[in-house]
This record gives C-alpha cells, structure tokens and sequence, in this order.
C-alpha cells in the first residue's frame, strides 16, 4: 500500500510543480489539466484506499517512510498512518478539491494569474492531505504549516488589492498566535512521552494521568490538561474558533473557488480532525473537553447571529462555516467525535456547493456580491438556484438531507453529554438552529426570489452560468442529499471509526444514543416531531415574511434594535479591538523602539554620535597642521624640551 500512498499524496504536488514552474509552456489549457487529472487521480486512488480500509475491512495501515532526523535519542519520521479517520477524510479532500479544480476552469478563465492560481490550488490539496495521512506530530505540523502558507498565498492572489492584502496578512498572524500554542502542545508530548509517533504518544499517555507540571507561581497543572489546551489553541486557530476567529471572513478575498475550498474540506477542517486524532489524549481531561465545549458553543451561536447583517452573498456563507465549525468543535467537547467528523464529512459537500453556487451567482451578476442588487434570479438561473436550495436545505438540517442527520446527532449527543457546560451549548446550539435558517433563507429570498433589483445592463445580460460551472455544483449536490442517509447508522452509531476515534466510557454519549436507532426512516419522522425542526420551520418562515411577504420590516427592526444592529455590524468589536490593541500596539511599540533605539540610540548615539566625535576630534587636531615654519620649529623644540626634561628628572631619580 505504500507506493499507492505515496501516489496519491505526490499526485497534487507533481500538478502543482507543473502548473507553477512550467505554466507559460504548457500553457493555460495545460495548468488546469494537469492539475484537474492529477487531483482527480488521487481521488480515485483514495476511494480504493478508502474501500480497503473501510469496505473491505483491511488493517490499519502505520509505517514510516523514512527517518528525516534523529537527535537526542529522538527520531523523526516522515510516514502514513491509514486507518477509517484517515481514509474518510482523504475521499473528502480530494472529491471537493478535484470539483473546485473543475469549477475554476469556468470561474477564473480570464484571469491573468491562471496557471498560478492551479498551482496554488493543487498544492493547497498536497499540504492537507500530507495533515491527514501524517502518523506523527511532526509530519503533522509540517501539512498544518503549509496549509496555513497557502491559504496566504490564495487569499491574497489578486495582490494588487490593498483588501486581498489585509486579509492575507490577517490570516497569517492570527494563526501564528494558533500556531505558538499548537508547537508549545507538541513541544509538551515530546518532552513527556520522548516521541512524536501518534502510537508512541497514545500508549504513553496513560501512564501520564496524573502527572502535574508547575508553570508559574507554584501552581499544579495537570499534564494532559494543559498539552490538550495548548493542542486545542491551534485548533482555534486553523477552525476560526472565538476568539481566533477574526481572518475567516476576510479570507473572502480570495476567488470564490478558494473560498470554497478553505470553508469546506482543507484549512478550517484541519482542527476539527486534529482534535478528533488526538482524542486518546483529549478524553483524559474534563477540564480540556470543557473548554472545548464552551469555545465551540460561543463560536456557533454568536457567529451564527453576524450571518444575519451581512450583505456580501460570500460573507453570509462564510459565517454559516463559522457557526457550523462551532457545532463540530461542541460535538469534541461532548466526547461525540464520530459525530464531529460526520458533521465535517456532510458539512464539506454542501458548503462547498453553496460556495460554488454563489460564485456563480457573482459570475452571472458580473462580479456583484450585494445581495441588496439581487433578487429574482431564479428564473435566469435555474441549475444554480436549485443546486444552492438543495445545499440550503442541507445546511438547515432539512429532514432527508445530509446536514439534518449530522446536526441532528450533534444535539442529541450535547443535550445527554455531562461534560461541564453542556447544559449551555445545548441552548446555544437549538438557538443555532432558528438562526441558521434565518440567515440561509434570508439569502435565497434575497438572490433568488422576489423583484429584481439588478441595473438594466446586468439584468439584459443575466443567464446561467456554463457547463464547466454548473456541473461541478451537480456533483455536489448528489451527496448533500443523500450522504447523511448512507452514512448516519455507521460512521456516528456503529463501529465505522474502529480504534482511530476512542471515548472514555463515561463519556460515550453516542453509544447511549445508538440503542434508540432503529434505522433512517425513523430517525427522520422522530426529527419532524423535535424541537430543532419546528425551530428552522421558524427560522424559513420568519424569513419569508421578513424578505418576501414585507421587506420593509428589516430596516424598521434594524432602527429599534440600532444599539443591538450596530454591535452586529461591528462584529461585537474583535476587528476594532485587534487594531487598537495588536496592530496599533505593535505599531505604538514598534514606533517607539523606532524612536529611542533606531533614531536615539543607533543613529543618533552609535552611527552620528561617533562621526560627530571623530569631526569634533579632526578639527581640533587639523590646527596642528599650519603650514608655518616657525610653527613646525617651535614644535620641534619644545618636544625636545619635554624629552630632556623627562631625561633629566629620571637621572636625578
């Protein structure tokens, strides 16, 4: 299996070699062939490792490839780890990755930065499935990191955008702050266990339960419970959990396909899998699952809320990714890891189709994103309305489509976990339901439904967007249906995850859960008779009153509630508060050190301080030089003077 592994990971690089280095030869029909073929090899391949390992019930699959360095005792290896986790998320990175490489030929084919753009994409798909196959931290962090270097690169594609610009940087210094925690979490299992291999790391640990370690002042910290925090605070950063959430909604500055592929399947899943992986560490500490459920339920609900003011069609999409990584980072904290990941598997299809979808809406209204300059596309559009329903509906957790059944499990397994704070998540996540399909439906009306507000140009030329397109959204719609139906009785009530995921057994809600399945039909007619369906009824409703049947009345609740709208818009004041505090602090403290060591100290002190010296000094000696003879000879004879006095005093000494 080894060599079909290493296929399928060098597959996307060996796309992005040649589209990157070799784009103006092979041209731009060439970039997105070779890049297409390969990424949708590896998917290819990665369904037959995933039928192996899954299907057909294949062992789990370890082993390095090679050692990178050995220091200390220590060696670090370069190798795959193959189990249901990994294969699950291998199929999921590489079918949505190969359908955004389809979509860009249609969405970026005028774009000067073409063959660049693949590159970028395709190596995008190398990094993140180096993340996932990784069988240690090492390799681990290395695919964390690289995904993390892409996203900057893929943000800020367009360049000369001062915005793309922002947003780019954005995202690389918030995850730096994500990143710190995360290498100070595996600095912690290295220096505790004497190893990065995930089964090394896993076997050690319990034999570490209940080790303290002292960071400050004399306080004990359990072992587990701070590497967890620190692992975790990558997390937040890679899934845009508060209050590291602030660069996902700027990464919308990016082409619509990046977008897609950041929201759905690679970067923001990267923490939610991480978390999942280490789940043999995670279920040693209350305190660390605890955290995780509180930071995942804030993310949900209050994230969802800012969905509801945005006017960008991208940015509305955007927050619903944010909310939803909170139902799955609430899902971890409830110890309901298979549910996490089943959320994230439902979740990458039809994010990724709604992404799609409104970038073919942006393609048809010629680059408008307002959604206020919309409406009544519906009728010009047709594949595309229907295909962004379908996504919508899944996304609400509409009975019968993928995201019902994932979400569904989610609240369920928070409503019975006793993990600290479940009682609140269990509120915060129902509230995210009303929410969810406020915000979603609120765009539908508002894209496709009702007048048309467009100018009269756009509107002449209004049409559906081209194959190349709508196919891509087609593809993606097939499993936003029906993925949650197929998958539901294993992968979150069976064994499908096997020994990759384990649950403490006091923890283990969804085995719990499990013996009231009797199958899809019935999970389906008791979801129709649950609170969290009446709840997105009311969510659709209130939409179509509000952005239908009376448009008027946003803008009147808007005005009664301005102290409320205002905070909303200022999303709650985290961007004001990262430029005062980190960028105007930065630039305060950099300016000062500017001020007293460059100009003070530097150039004033060190580099003209001593010119000034060395002028002071020369134009005190240069008056030696005169250039009068009887100078020179007064000179001369007082230094003899001086010799024979000195002579004279030693002598008499």
């Amino acid at each position: 299996m080894g060599n079909l592994l290493l296929a399928i990971v060098l597959l996307p690089l060996a796309g992005a070699i040649l589209a990157g280095l070799f784009g103006r030869q092979i041209g731009r029909a060439g970039a997105h062939w070779v890049t297409s073929g390969t990424v949708g090899l590896a998917f290819v391949l990665s369904a037959l490792v995933w039928k192996q390992i899954v299907l057909d019930g294949a062992p789990v699959y370890n082993a390095n490839l090679y050692t990178w360095l050995s220091a200390g005792g220590v060696d670090l290896h370069v190798g795959f780890l193959i189990d249901q986790l990994t294969a699950t998320m291998m199929v999921t990175v590489t079918f949505v990755s190969w359908m955004v490489h389809i979509y860009t030929i249609g969405y970026m084919h005028e774009d000067p930065g073409y063959q660049r753009f693949f590159a970028y994409i395709s190596l995008f798909t190398f990094s993140m499935l180096m993340l996932v196959m990784s069988n240690n931290f090492l390799q681990l962090f290395f695919g964390w990191e690289a995904v993390g270097l892409v996203s900057y690169l893929l943000i800020g594609f367009w360049y000369t955008r001062p915005t793309a610009i922002y947003a780019n940087l954005k995202a690389f210094l918030v995850n730096r702050v994500g990143d710190f925690g995360f290498l100070l979490g595996i600095g912690a299992v290295l220096m505790y266990t004497g190893s990065l291999d995930y089964a090394e790391v896993f076997k050690a640990a319990p034999a570490l339960a209940d080790t303290t370690v002292s960071i400050w002042g004399g306080q004990e910290w359990s072992l587990m419970t701070l590497t967890c925090l620190l692992l975790f605070v990558g997390a937040m950063g890679k899934s845009a959990q508060v209050p590291l959430h602030v660069w996902l909604p700027d990464s919308m500055e990016g082409p619509t396909p990046i977008s897609a592929l950041i929201h759905a399947a690679t970067m923001v899943t990267a923490g939610i899998f991480m978390v999942a992986r280490m789940s043999p560490l995670f279920e040693m500490s209350q305190t660390a699952l605890a955290v995780v459920l509180a930071i995942g339920a804030i993310t949900a609900f209050f994230m969802g809320l800012l969905g509801l003011v945005q006017n960008d069609i991208k940015r509305v999409v955007a927050y619903s990714t944010l909310s939803q990584l909170g139902y799955m980072t609430v899902a971890l904290g409830a110890s309901a890891y298979s549910a996490a990941i089943f959320h994230l598997f439902t979740h990458a299809f039809f994010k990724a189709l709604l992404f799609l979808a409104a970038g073919s809406v942006i393609i048809g209204m010629h680059h408008e994103q307002d959604m206020r300059k919309m409406g009544g596309l519906r009728k010009h559009m047709p594949i595309t309305y229907w295909t962004s329903l379908i996504g919508t509906l899944a996304l609400i957790g509409f009975p019968g489509f993928a995201g019902f059944f994932s979400k569904d499990a989610i609240i369920e397994a928070v409503e019975l976990s006793k993990t600290p704070g479940a009682e609140y998540a269990y509120w915060a996540v129902l509230s995210g339901v009303y929410i969810t399909a406020l915000y979603s439906f609120r765009l539908v009306f508002m894209v496709f439904h009702g007048e048309e507000r467009m100018d009269h140009h756009t509107l002449e030329h209004l049409h559906e967007s081209p194959a190349v397109v709508t196919v891509p959204l087609m593809a993606l719609a097939v499993p936003s249906v029906v993925i949650g139906a197929l998958g539901i009785g294993s992968m979150v009530f069976g064994d499908y995850f096997g020994a990759s995921i384990q649950v403490a057994h006091e923890h283990d809600v969804l085995k719990h859960m499990a013996e009231h399945f009797h199958g899809v039909v019935p999970f389906i007619t008791h979801g129709m008779t649950q609170l969290p369906f009446m709840l997105a009824m009311a969510g659709v409703a209130t939409a179509w009153v509000l952005y239908l049947k009376s448009p008027g009345i946003p803008a009147s609740i808007a005005a009664a509630l301005s102290p409320l709208h205002k905070l909303l818009l200022e999303k709650y004041g985290f961007d004001r508060f990262n430029e005062w505090f980190f960028a105007g602090g930065a630039r305060g403290t950099g300016g000062l050190l500017w001020k007293v060591g460059d100009v003070g100290l530097i150039d004033g002190l060190i580099v003209n301080g001593s010119a000034r010296l060395v002028g002071w000094w020369a134009g005190v000696v240069r008056h030696v030089q005169t250039g009068y003879l009887y100078h020179y000879a007064f000179a001369m004879i007082f230094g003899l003077l001086v010799l024979l006095a000195v002579f004279v005093h030693g002598a008499l000494s």
